[in-house]
C-alpha cells in the first residue's frame, strides 16, 4: 500500500473523493489515500503543501497559482472543476448595508492572506473600480469565525462560495448583497513536486479513478438528495449548483493559464510571470 495524503474543503464539490474512498476504489490499486477536510481553505493548504503536511491538494486556482509563482514547490496536474465559483458576498443580517457601493471603505472579513476570499475581494473591488489598496481586512480562518466577526461588527463583508453560505443567509444570519463569479475556473489538484517525481503512476491512479466518477457524478441516482442532506442544504439549491458546476478531466491548457497569469497581475496578486513550466505538470 502506498500512502498519499490529499487535502480539501469541506465543501459538496469534492463529494467525489469521498464516495471513492469509501467504495475503496484507490485501495484497489494499493493506494491509501488519506484525506483532510480543510475549512480554512486554500492558504491553509498552501501551506501545508509548502510543508510536507499534504501531497496533494483540491485548491482555488488563484490561490495556488499566486503561491506557485512564489515559491510553492507544487504544481498543477489538471483541473478539478471547469465551471467558475460564485462568490456571494455577504453581510451581517441586520447591519445597515444593502449596496455594493456601501461596503467601498468597509473591512472584509477573510479567512488568511493569500485565500480565496482574500484574493476575490480584491477582483470584487477592481470590478467596483475601488482602490485596492484601500481594501482593511480582518483574518477569521473559518466560516465560523466569520459569523463572529460580521456579528459583532469586527469586519463588515465576507466573500465565500454562496451555495455554502446558503444556510447562514436561511437562518437570518447572513444577508448577501451580491454574487461575484470567478473569471476563471474554480477548483485545480495540485501535487507536490516530490511526490510528482517519486510516483508520477500513483498520481496517474488516483486521478484515472477520479476523473471516472466525476465524468459520471451528476447522473448518480438521487444524488441531489445525497448532496442536500450531507452538506446541510436544500434539494432546490443543490440542484442549482449541480446544473451550474462542470467537473473536468484535463489538465489546464496554456492560454488559460496565459489568462489567468494576466489577470492576476493586474489585479497585483502576483508581480511577475513565470514559465508554464513551473506550473503546470
Amino acid at each position: 500500500m502506498k500512502t498519499i495524503k490529499i487535502a480539501g474543503v469541506p465543501e459538496h464539490f469534492n463529494l467525489p473523493w469521498h464516495m471513492c474512498i469509501e467504495d475503496g476504489e484507490f485501495e484497489a490499486v494499493g493506494i491509501d489515500l488519506q484525506w483532510t477536510d480543510v475549512p480554512e481553505g486554500t492558504g491553509k493548504m498552501c501551506q501545508m503543501l509548502r510543508d510536507g503536511e499534504t501531497d496533494i491538494a483540491v485548491i482555488l486556482t488563484e490561490g495556488i497559482i499566486k503561491d506557485i509563482v512564489v515559491g510553492n514547490p507544487s504544481k498543477i496536474v489538471q483541473v478539478y472543476v471547469q465551471s467558475p465559483l460564485i462568490w456571494g458576498i455577504h453581510v451581517a443580517a441586520n447591519s445597515n448595508y444593502k449596496t455594493l457601493s456601501d461596503l467601498e471603505h468597509k473591512k472584509v472579513a477573510i479567512s488568511r492572506m493569500g485565500s480565496g476570499s482574500h484574493l476575490m475581494s480584491i477582483v470584487n473591488a477592481q470590478n467596483q473600480n475601488w482602490n485596492t489598496e484601500n481594501l482593511q481586512f480582518e483574518i477569521v480562518n473559518t466560516i465560523d469565525g466569520a459569523v463572529e466577526s460580521l456579528t459583532s461588527g469586527k469586519a463588515d463583508y465576507f466573500m465565500w462560495e454562496r451555495f455554502m453560505t446558503q444556510p447562514l443567509v436561511d437562518k437570518g444570519i447572513f444577508r448577501r448583497i451580491a454574487d461575484c463569479p470567478t473569471p476563471w475556473p474554480c477548483f485545480v489538484i495540485a501535487v507536490r513536486n516530490e511526490v510528482l517525481e517519486n510516483h508520477p503512476k500513483v498520481i496517474d491512479q488516483i486521478l484515472d479513478i477520479i476523473n471516472m466518477t466525476t465524468e459520471e457524478f451528476k447522473m448518480i441516482p438521487s444524488i441531489d438528495r445525497t448532496l442536500a442532506s450531507k452538506y446541510n442544504q436544500n434539494v432546490e439549491a443543490i440542484q442549482e449548483w449541480l446544473k451550474l458546476t462542470r467537473w473536468s478531466q484535463k489538465q489546464m491548457t496554456v492560454p488559460t493559464l496565459e489568462k489567468i497569469m494576466e489577470q492576476l497581475l493586474k489585479l497585483q496578486i502576483i508581480d511577475k510571470k513565470v514559465p508554464k513550466e513551473s506550473i503546470l505538470k
